[in-house]
């Protein structure tokens, strides 16, 4: 049995590029020669082929709660189906509880708990209790071990008052239980959890990363992917950051931030906010990696930027977005954030 919960070497996934994005055409015509005919099958012109995933390589330790972030189209998602055997990798190998996720697949699938993002992995047709012991039935867990269970986790997971409803009249938070409950059906020794909050209410969302930490207690080892920074900070002994296909940086959430401890972080709340300032503000030598967002359901712009000499850079800050109807209305200078490693490392928010 390997040291590691999960572990990737050099895990490459190559996918054909859509028509448009890099197909090249076959030699000796051009993308627009009327010369190939489409019924010539024995001629296809060689697919192009894009590279989701660039050599990954993972260690992850039993019983750690590991947090992967990464923009979308990173290569995250990706990662994860192969890791969970939904995916085959196009080279490299992969174990999770020592089992390899080509050769020893039903292995790999007895040893995880899965909950993917944006996947209905439950039935809305049947009742909370009905998924679980459905799917009890068919982790072939005996029926008295099973019924046990099922009053177990439908008690965990706050369910017990409304287990005999269908799933269908559940709010999101409670279908996430349930989702989460299935997962903890056979008692996998390691749990991935892809963005198990998203589309939570902050009491939902509090009260699920609580339940994270209590299982990692229990001994679980924990897969995390999340696009809320703060969660991430809260619940992960380490963070892989995933960029363009590859781990651009791994450490733990303070080992990050120390990172960029010589950077100074300004923060800005604007009014009027117009694209060419970011403009005027990016050529300004002092600054780097500056992005602006609109403020949900106002009219204010959160702008954030890194610069070594704050004092220095703020007088041109201030006469570049004073003008032309544009207002500050708030500054601050603050330590960085997991955001703000994350910024300076791929360039991006993590929802870009």
């Amino acid at each position: 049995m390997s040291d590691f919960a999960v572990e990737a070497r050099q895990l490459i996934k190559k996918f054909p590029a859509r028509p448009g994005t890099g197909d090249k055409p076959i030699e000796g015509g051009s993308a627009s020669s009327p010369k190939k005919k489409r019924w010539q099958f024995w001629k296809k012109e060689p697919k192009a082929m894009f590279t989701a995933v660039n050599g990954v390589d993972l260690q992850i330790q039993r019983g750690e709660i590991f947090g992967l972030l990464g923009p979308n189209g990173a290569g995250k998602s990706t990662t994860i189906r192969m890791l969970c055997t939904l995916l085959e990798p196009t080279s490299g190998t992969a174990h999770v509880n020592g089992y390899d996720i080509v050769r020893q697949a039903n292995d790999v699938r007895r040893s995880l708990g899965t909950v993917l993002a944006g996947e209905r992995s439950i039935y809305w047709k049947l009742t909370g209790r009905e998924n679980l012991e459905y799917f009890a039935a068919l982790y072939h867990i005996p029926t008295a071990v099973a019924k046990k269970r099922v009053d177990e986790l439908i008690e965990r997971m706050e369910l017990k008052d409304r287990a005999n409803e269908l799933v269908e009249k559940y709010s999101t938070g409670m279908r996430q239980r349930v989702a989460i409950a299935k997962a903890l059906l056979a008692r996998p020794p390691i749990l991935l959890l892809d963005e198990p909050t998203l589309g939570l209410d902050p009491q939902a969302a509090r009260r699920l990363r609580e339940l994270i930490a209590e299982l990692k207690q229990e001994g679980h080892t924990i897969l995390l992917t999340t696009h809320y920074m703060e969660e991430a900070d809260q619940l992960s002994d380490r963070i892989g950051i995933i960029d363009t296909g590859r781990i651009i940086a791994l450490d733990t959430p303070e080992g990050l931030k120390r990172r960029i401890n010589q950077k100074e972080i300004i923060r800005l709340e604007v009014s009027g906010w117009q694209e060419y300032i970011a403009e005027n503000l990016r050529a300004m030598q002092e600054v780097e990696n500056l992005v602006a967002r609109r403020q949900a359901e106002t009219d204010l712009w959160e702008v954030n930027m890194q610069a070594s000499n704050s004092r220095a850079v703020l007088p041109r800050l201030v006469e570049s977005i004073s003008q032309n109807g544009t207002r500050l209305v708030n500054m601050n200078i603050v330590k960085p954030s997991l955001e703000d490693v994350f910024i300076h490392l791929t360039g991006k928010a993590l929802r870009d």
